[in-house]
């Protein structure tokens, strides 16, 4: 675990993370219940995702998560009929039409009901167990390099993700990357926004942990040239000079 953890603090420092990098551990009905968790009451699991972002390690469970949404596709709780049917979008303002809300909850990526215990969430950095998913919350520009080093990670295969800008964090960073065990990018939620410190600049992605020692081995390579060059801005620099110099040249008052 202390490759684990070192490689995490790396990660955290190179980016510029202002928050860890989050392990997600599915715990199944069969499974013991991790030791040192604090057991959640009335959160959400983006709430619970953002706990752990801040250096926490804790579990939700069906009896702990407050979100319904989060629920069904967790596999905690059947979907309630108000939000099945798309009344509950429509009634928040998220859609214009009944239909779209409905459609919306069809295609959600859900968990079979019963089969999972609880959810177990906690800072990369901490990590005792090796997680099922990594989640990183942050600037778009940061994560964008962890894209890139999924990207050198896969051999340059695009990447390519789903979202339906609803339930960010527990679908879209968490369940279609443990079941399709891929990067997925999500550009944030309704529900996660009201409900967390995420940032109006600020988005979220997930990826399986099968992947994380090559994403930091590529994050490496990046970090050599790719990143201090990108965010040194070097061609907006080189541009912004000649501009100056054109209007130099063309000036009326110059001696």
């Amino acid at each position: 675990m202390d490759n684990l953890r070192g490689k995490a603090i790396e990660i955290k420092s190179i980016l510029n993370l202002g928050s860890s990098l989050v392990g997600v551990k599915f715990i199944w009905q069969t499974a013991p219940m991790p030791l040192g968790a604090k057991a959640l009451s009335g959160h959400r699991y983006c709430q619970a995702l953002m706990k752990a972002r801040h250096g926490e390690k804790v579990t939700l469970d069906a009896k702990g998560i407050a979100c319904p949404a989060a629920a069904a596709a967790f596999g905690f709780k059947v979907l309630p009929e108000g939000l099945k049917s798309g009344k509950g979008l429509m009634g928040f303002g998220i859609t214009k039409e009944e239909v779209t809300g409905k459609t919306m909850f069809e295609g959600m990526t859900t968990l079979p009901q019963g089969e999972l215990k609880a959810m177990y969430l906690f800072p990369l950095e901490l990590s005792e167990i090796e997680p099922d998913i990594v989640i990183a919350e942050d600037e778009t520009e940061k994560l964008m390099w962890i894209a890139l080093a999924q990207l050198n990670a896969q051999a340059g295969k695009r990447v390519t993700s789903s979202t339906a800008i609803l339930q960010a964090t527990c679908v879209d960073a968490t369940l279609i990357p443990y079941i399709e065990q891929k990067l997925n990018l999500s550009f944030g939620c309704y529900g996660c926004r009201d409900a967390t410190d995420i940032g109006n600049n600020e988005t979220v992605l997930g990826f399986p942990f099968k992947d994380f020692h090559q994403s930091y081995d590529s994050l490496i390579h990046l970090n050599i040239k790719a990143i201090p060059n990108s965010r040194g801005k070097n061609a907006y620099t080189m541009l912004r000079k000649k501009d100056a110099e054109k209007i130099s040249a063309t000036d009326p008052f110059k001696n």
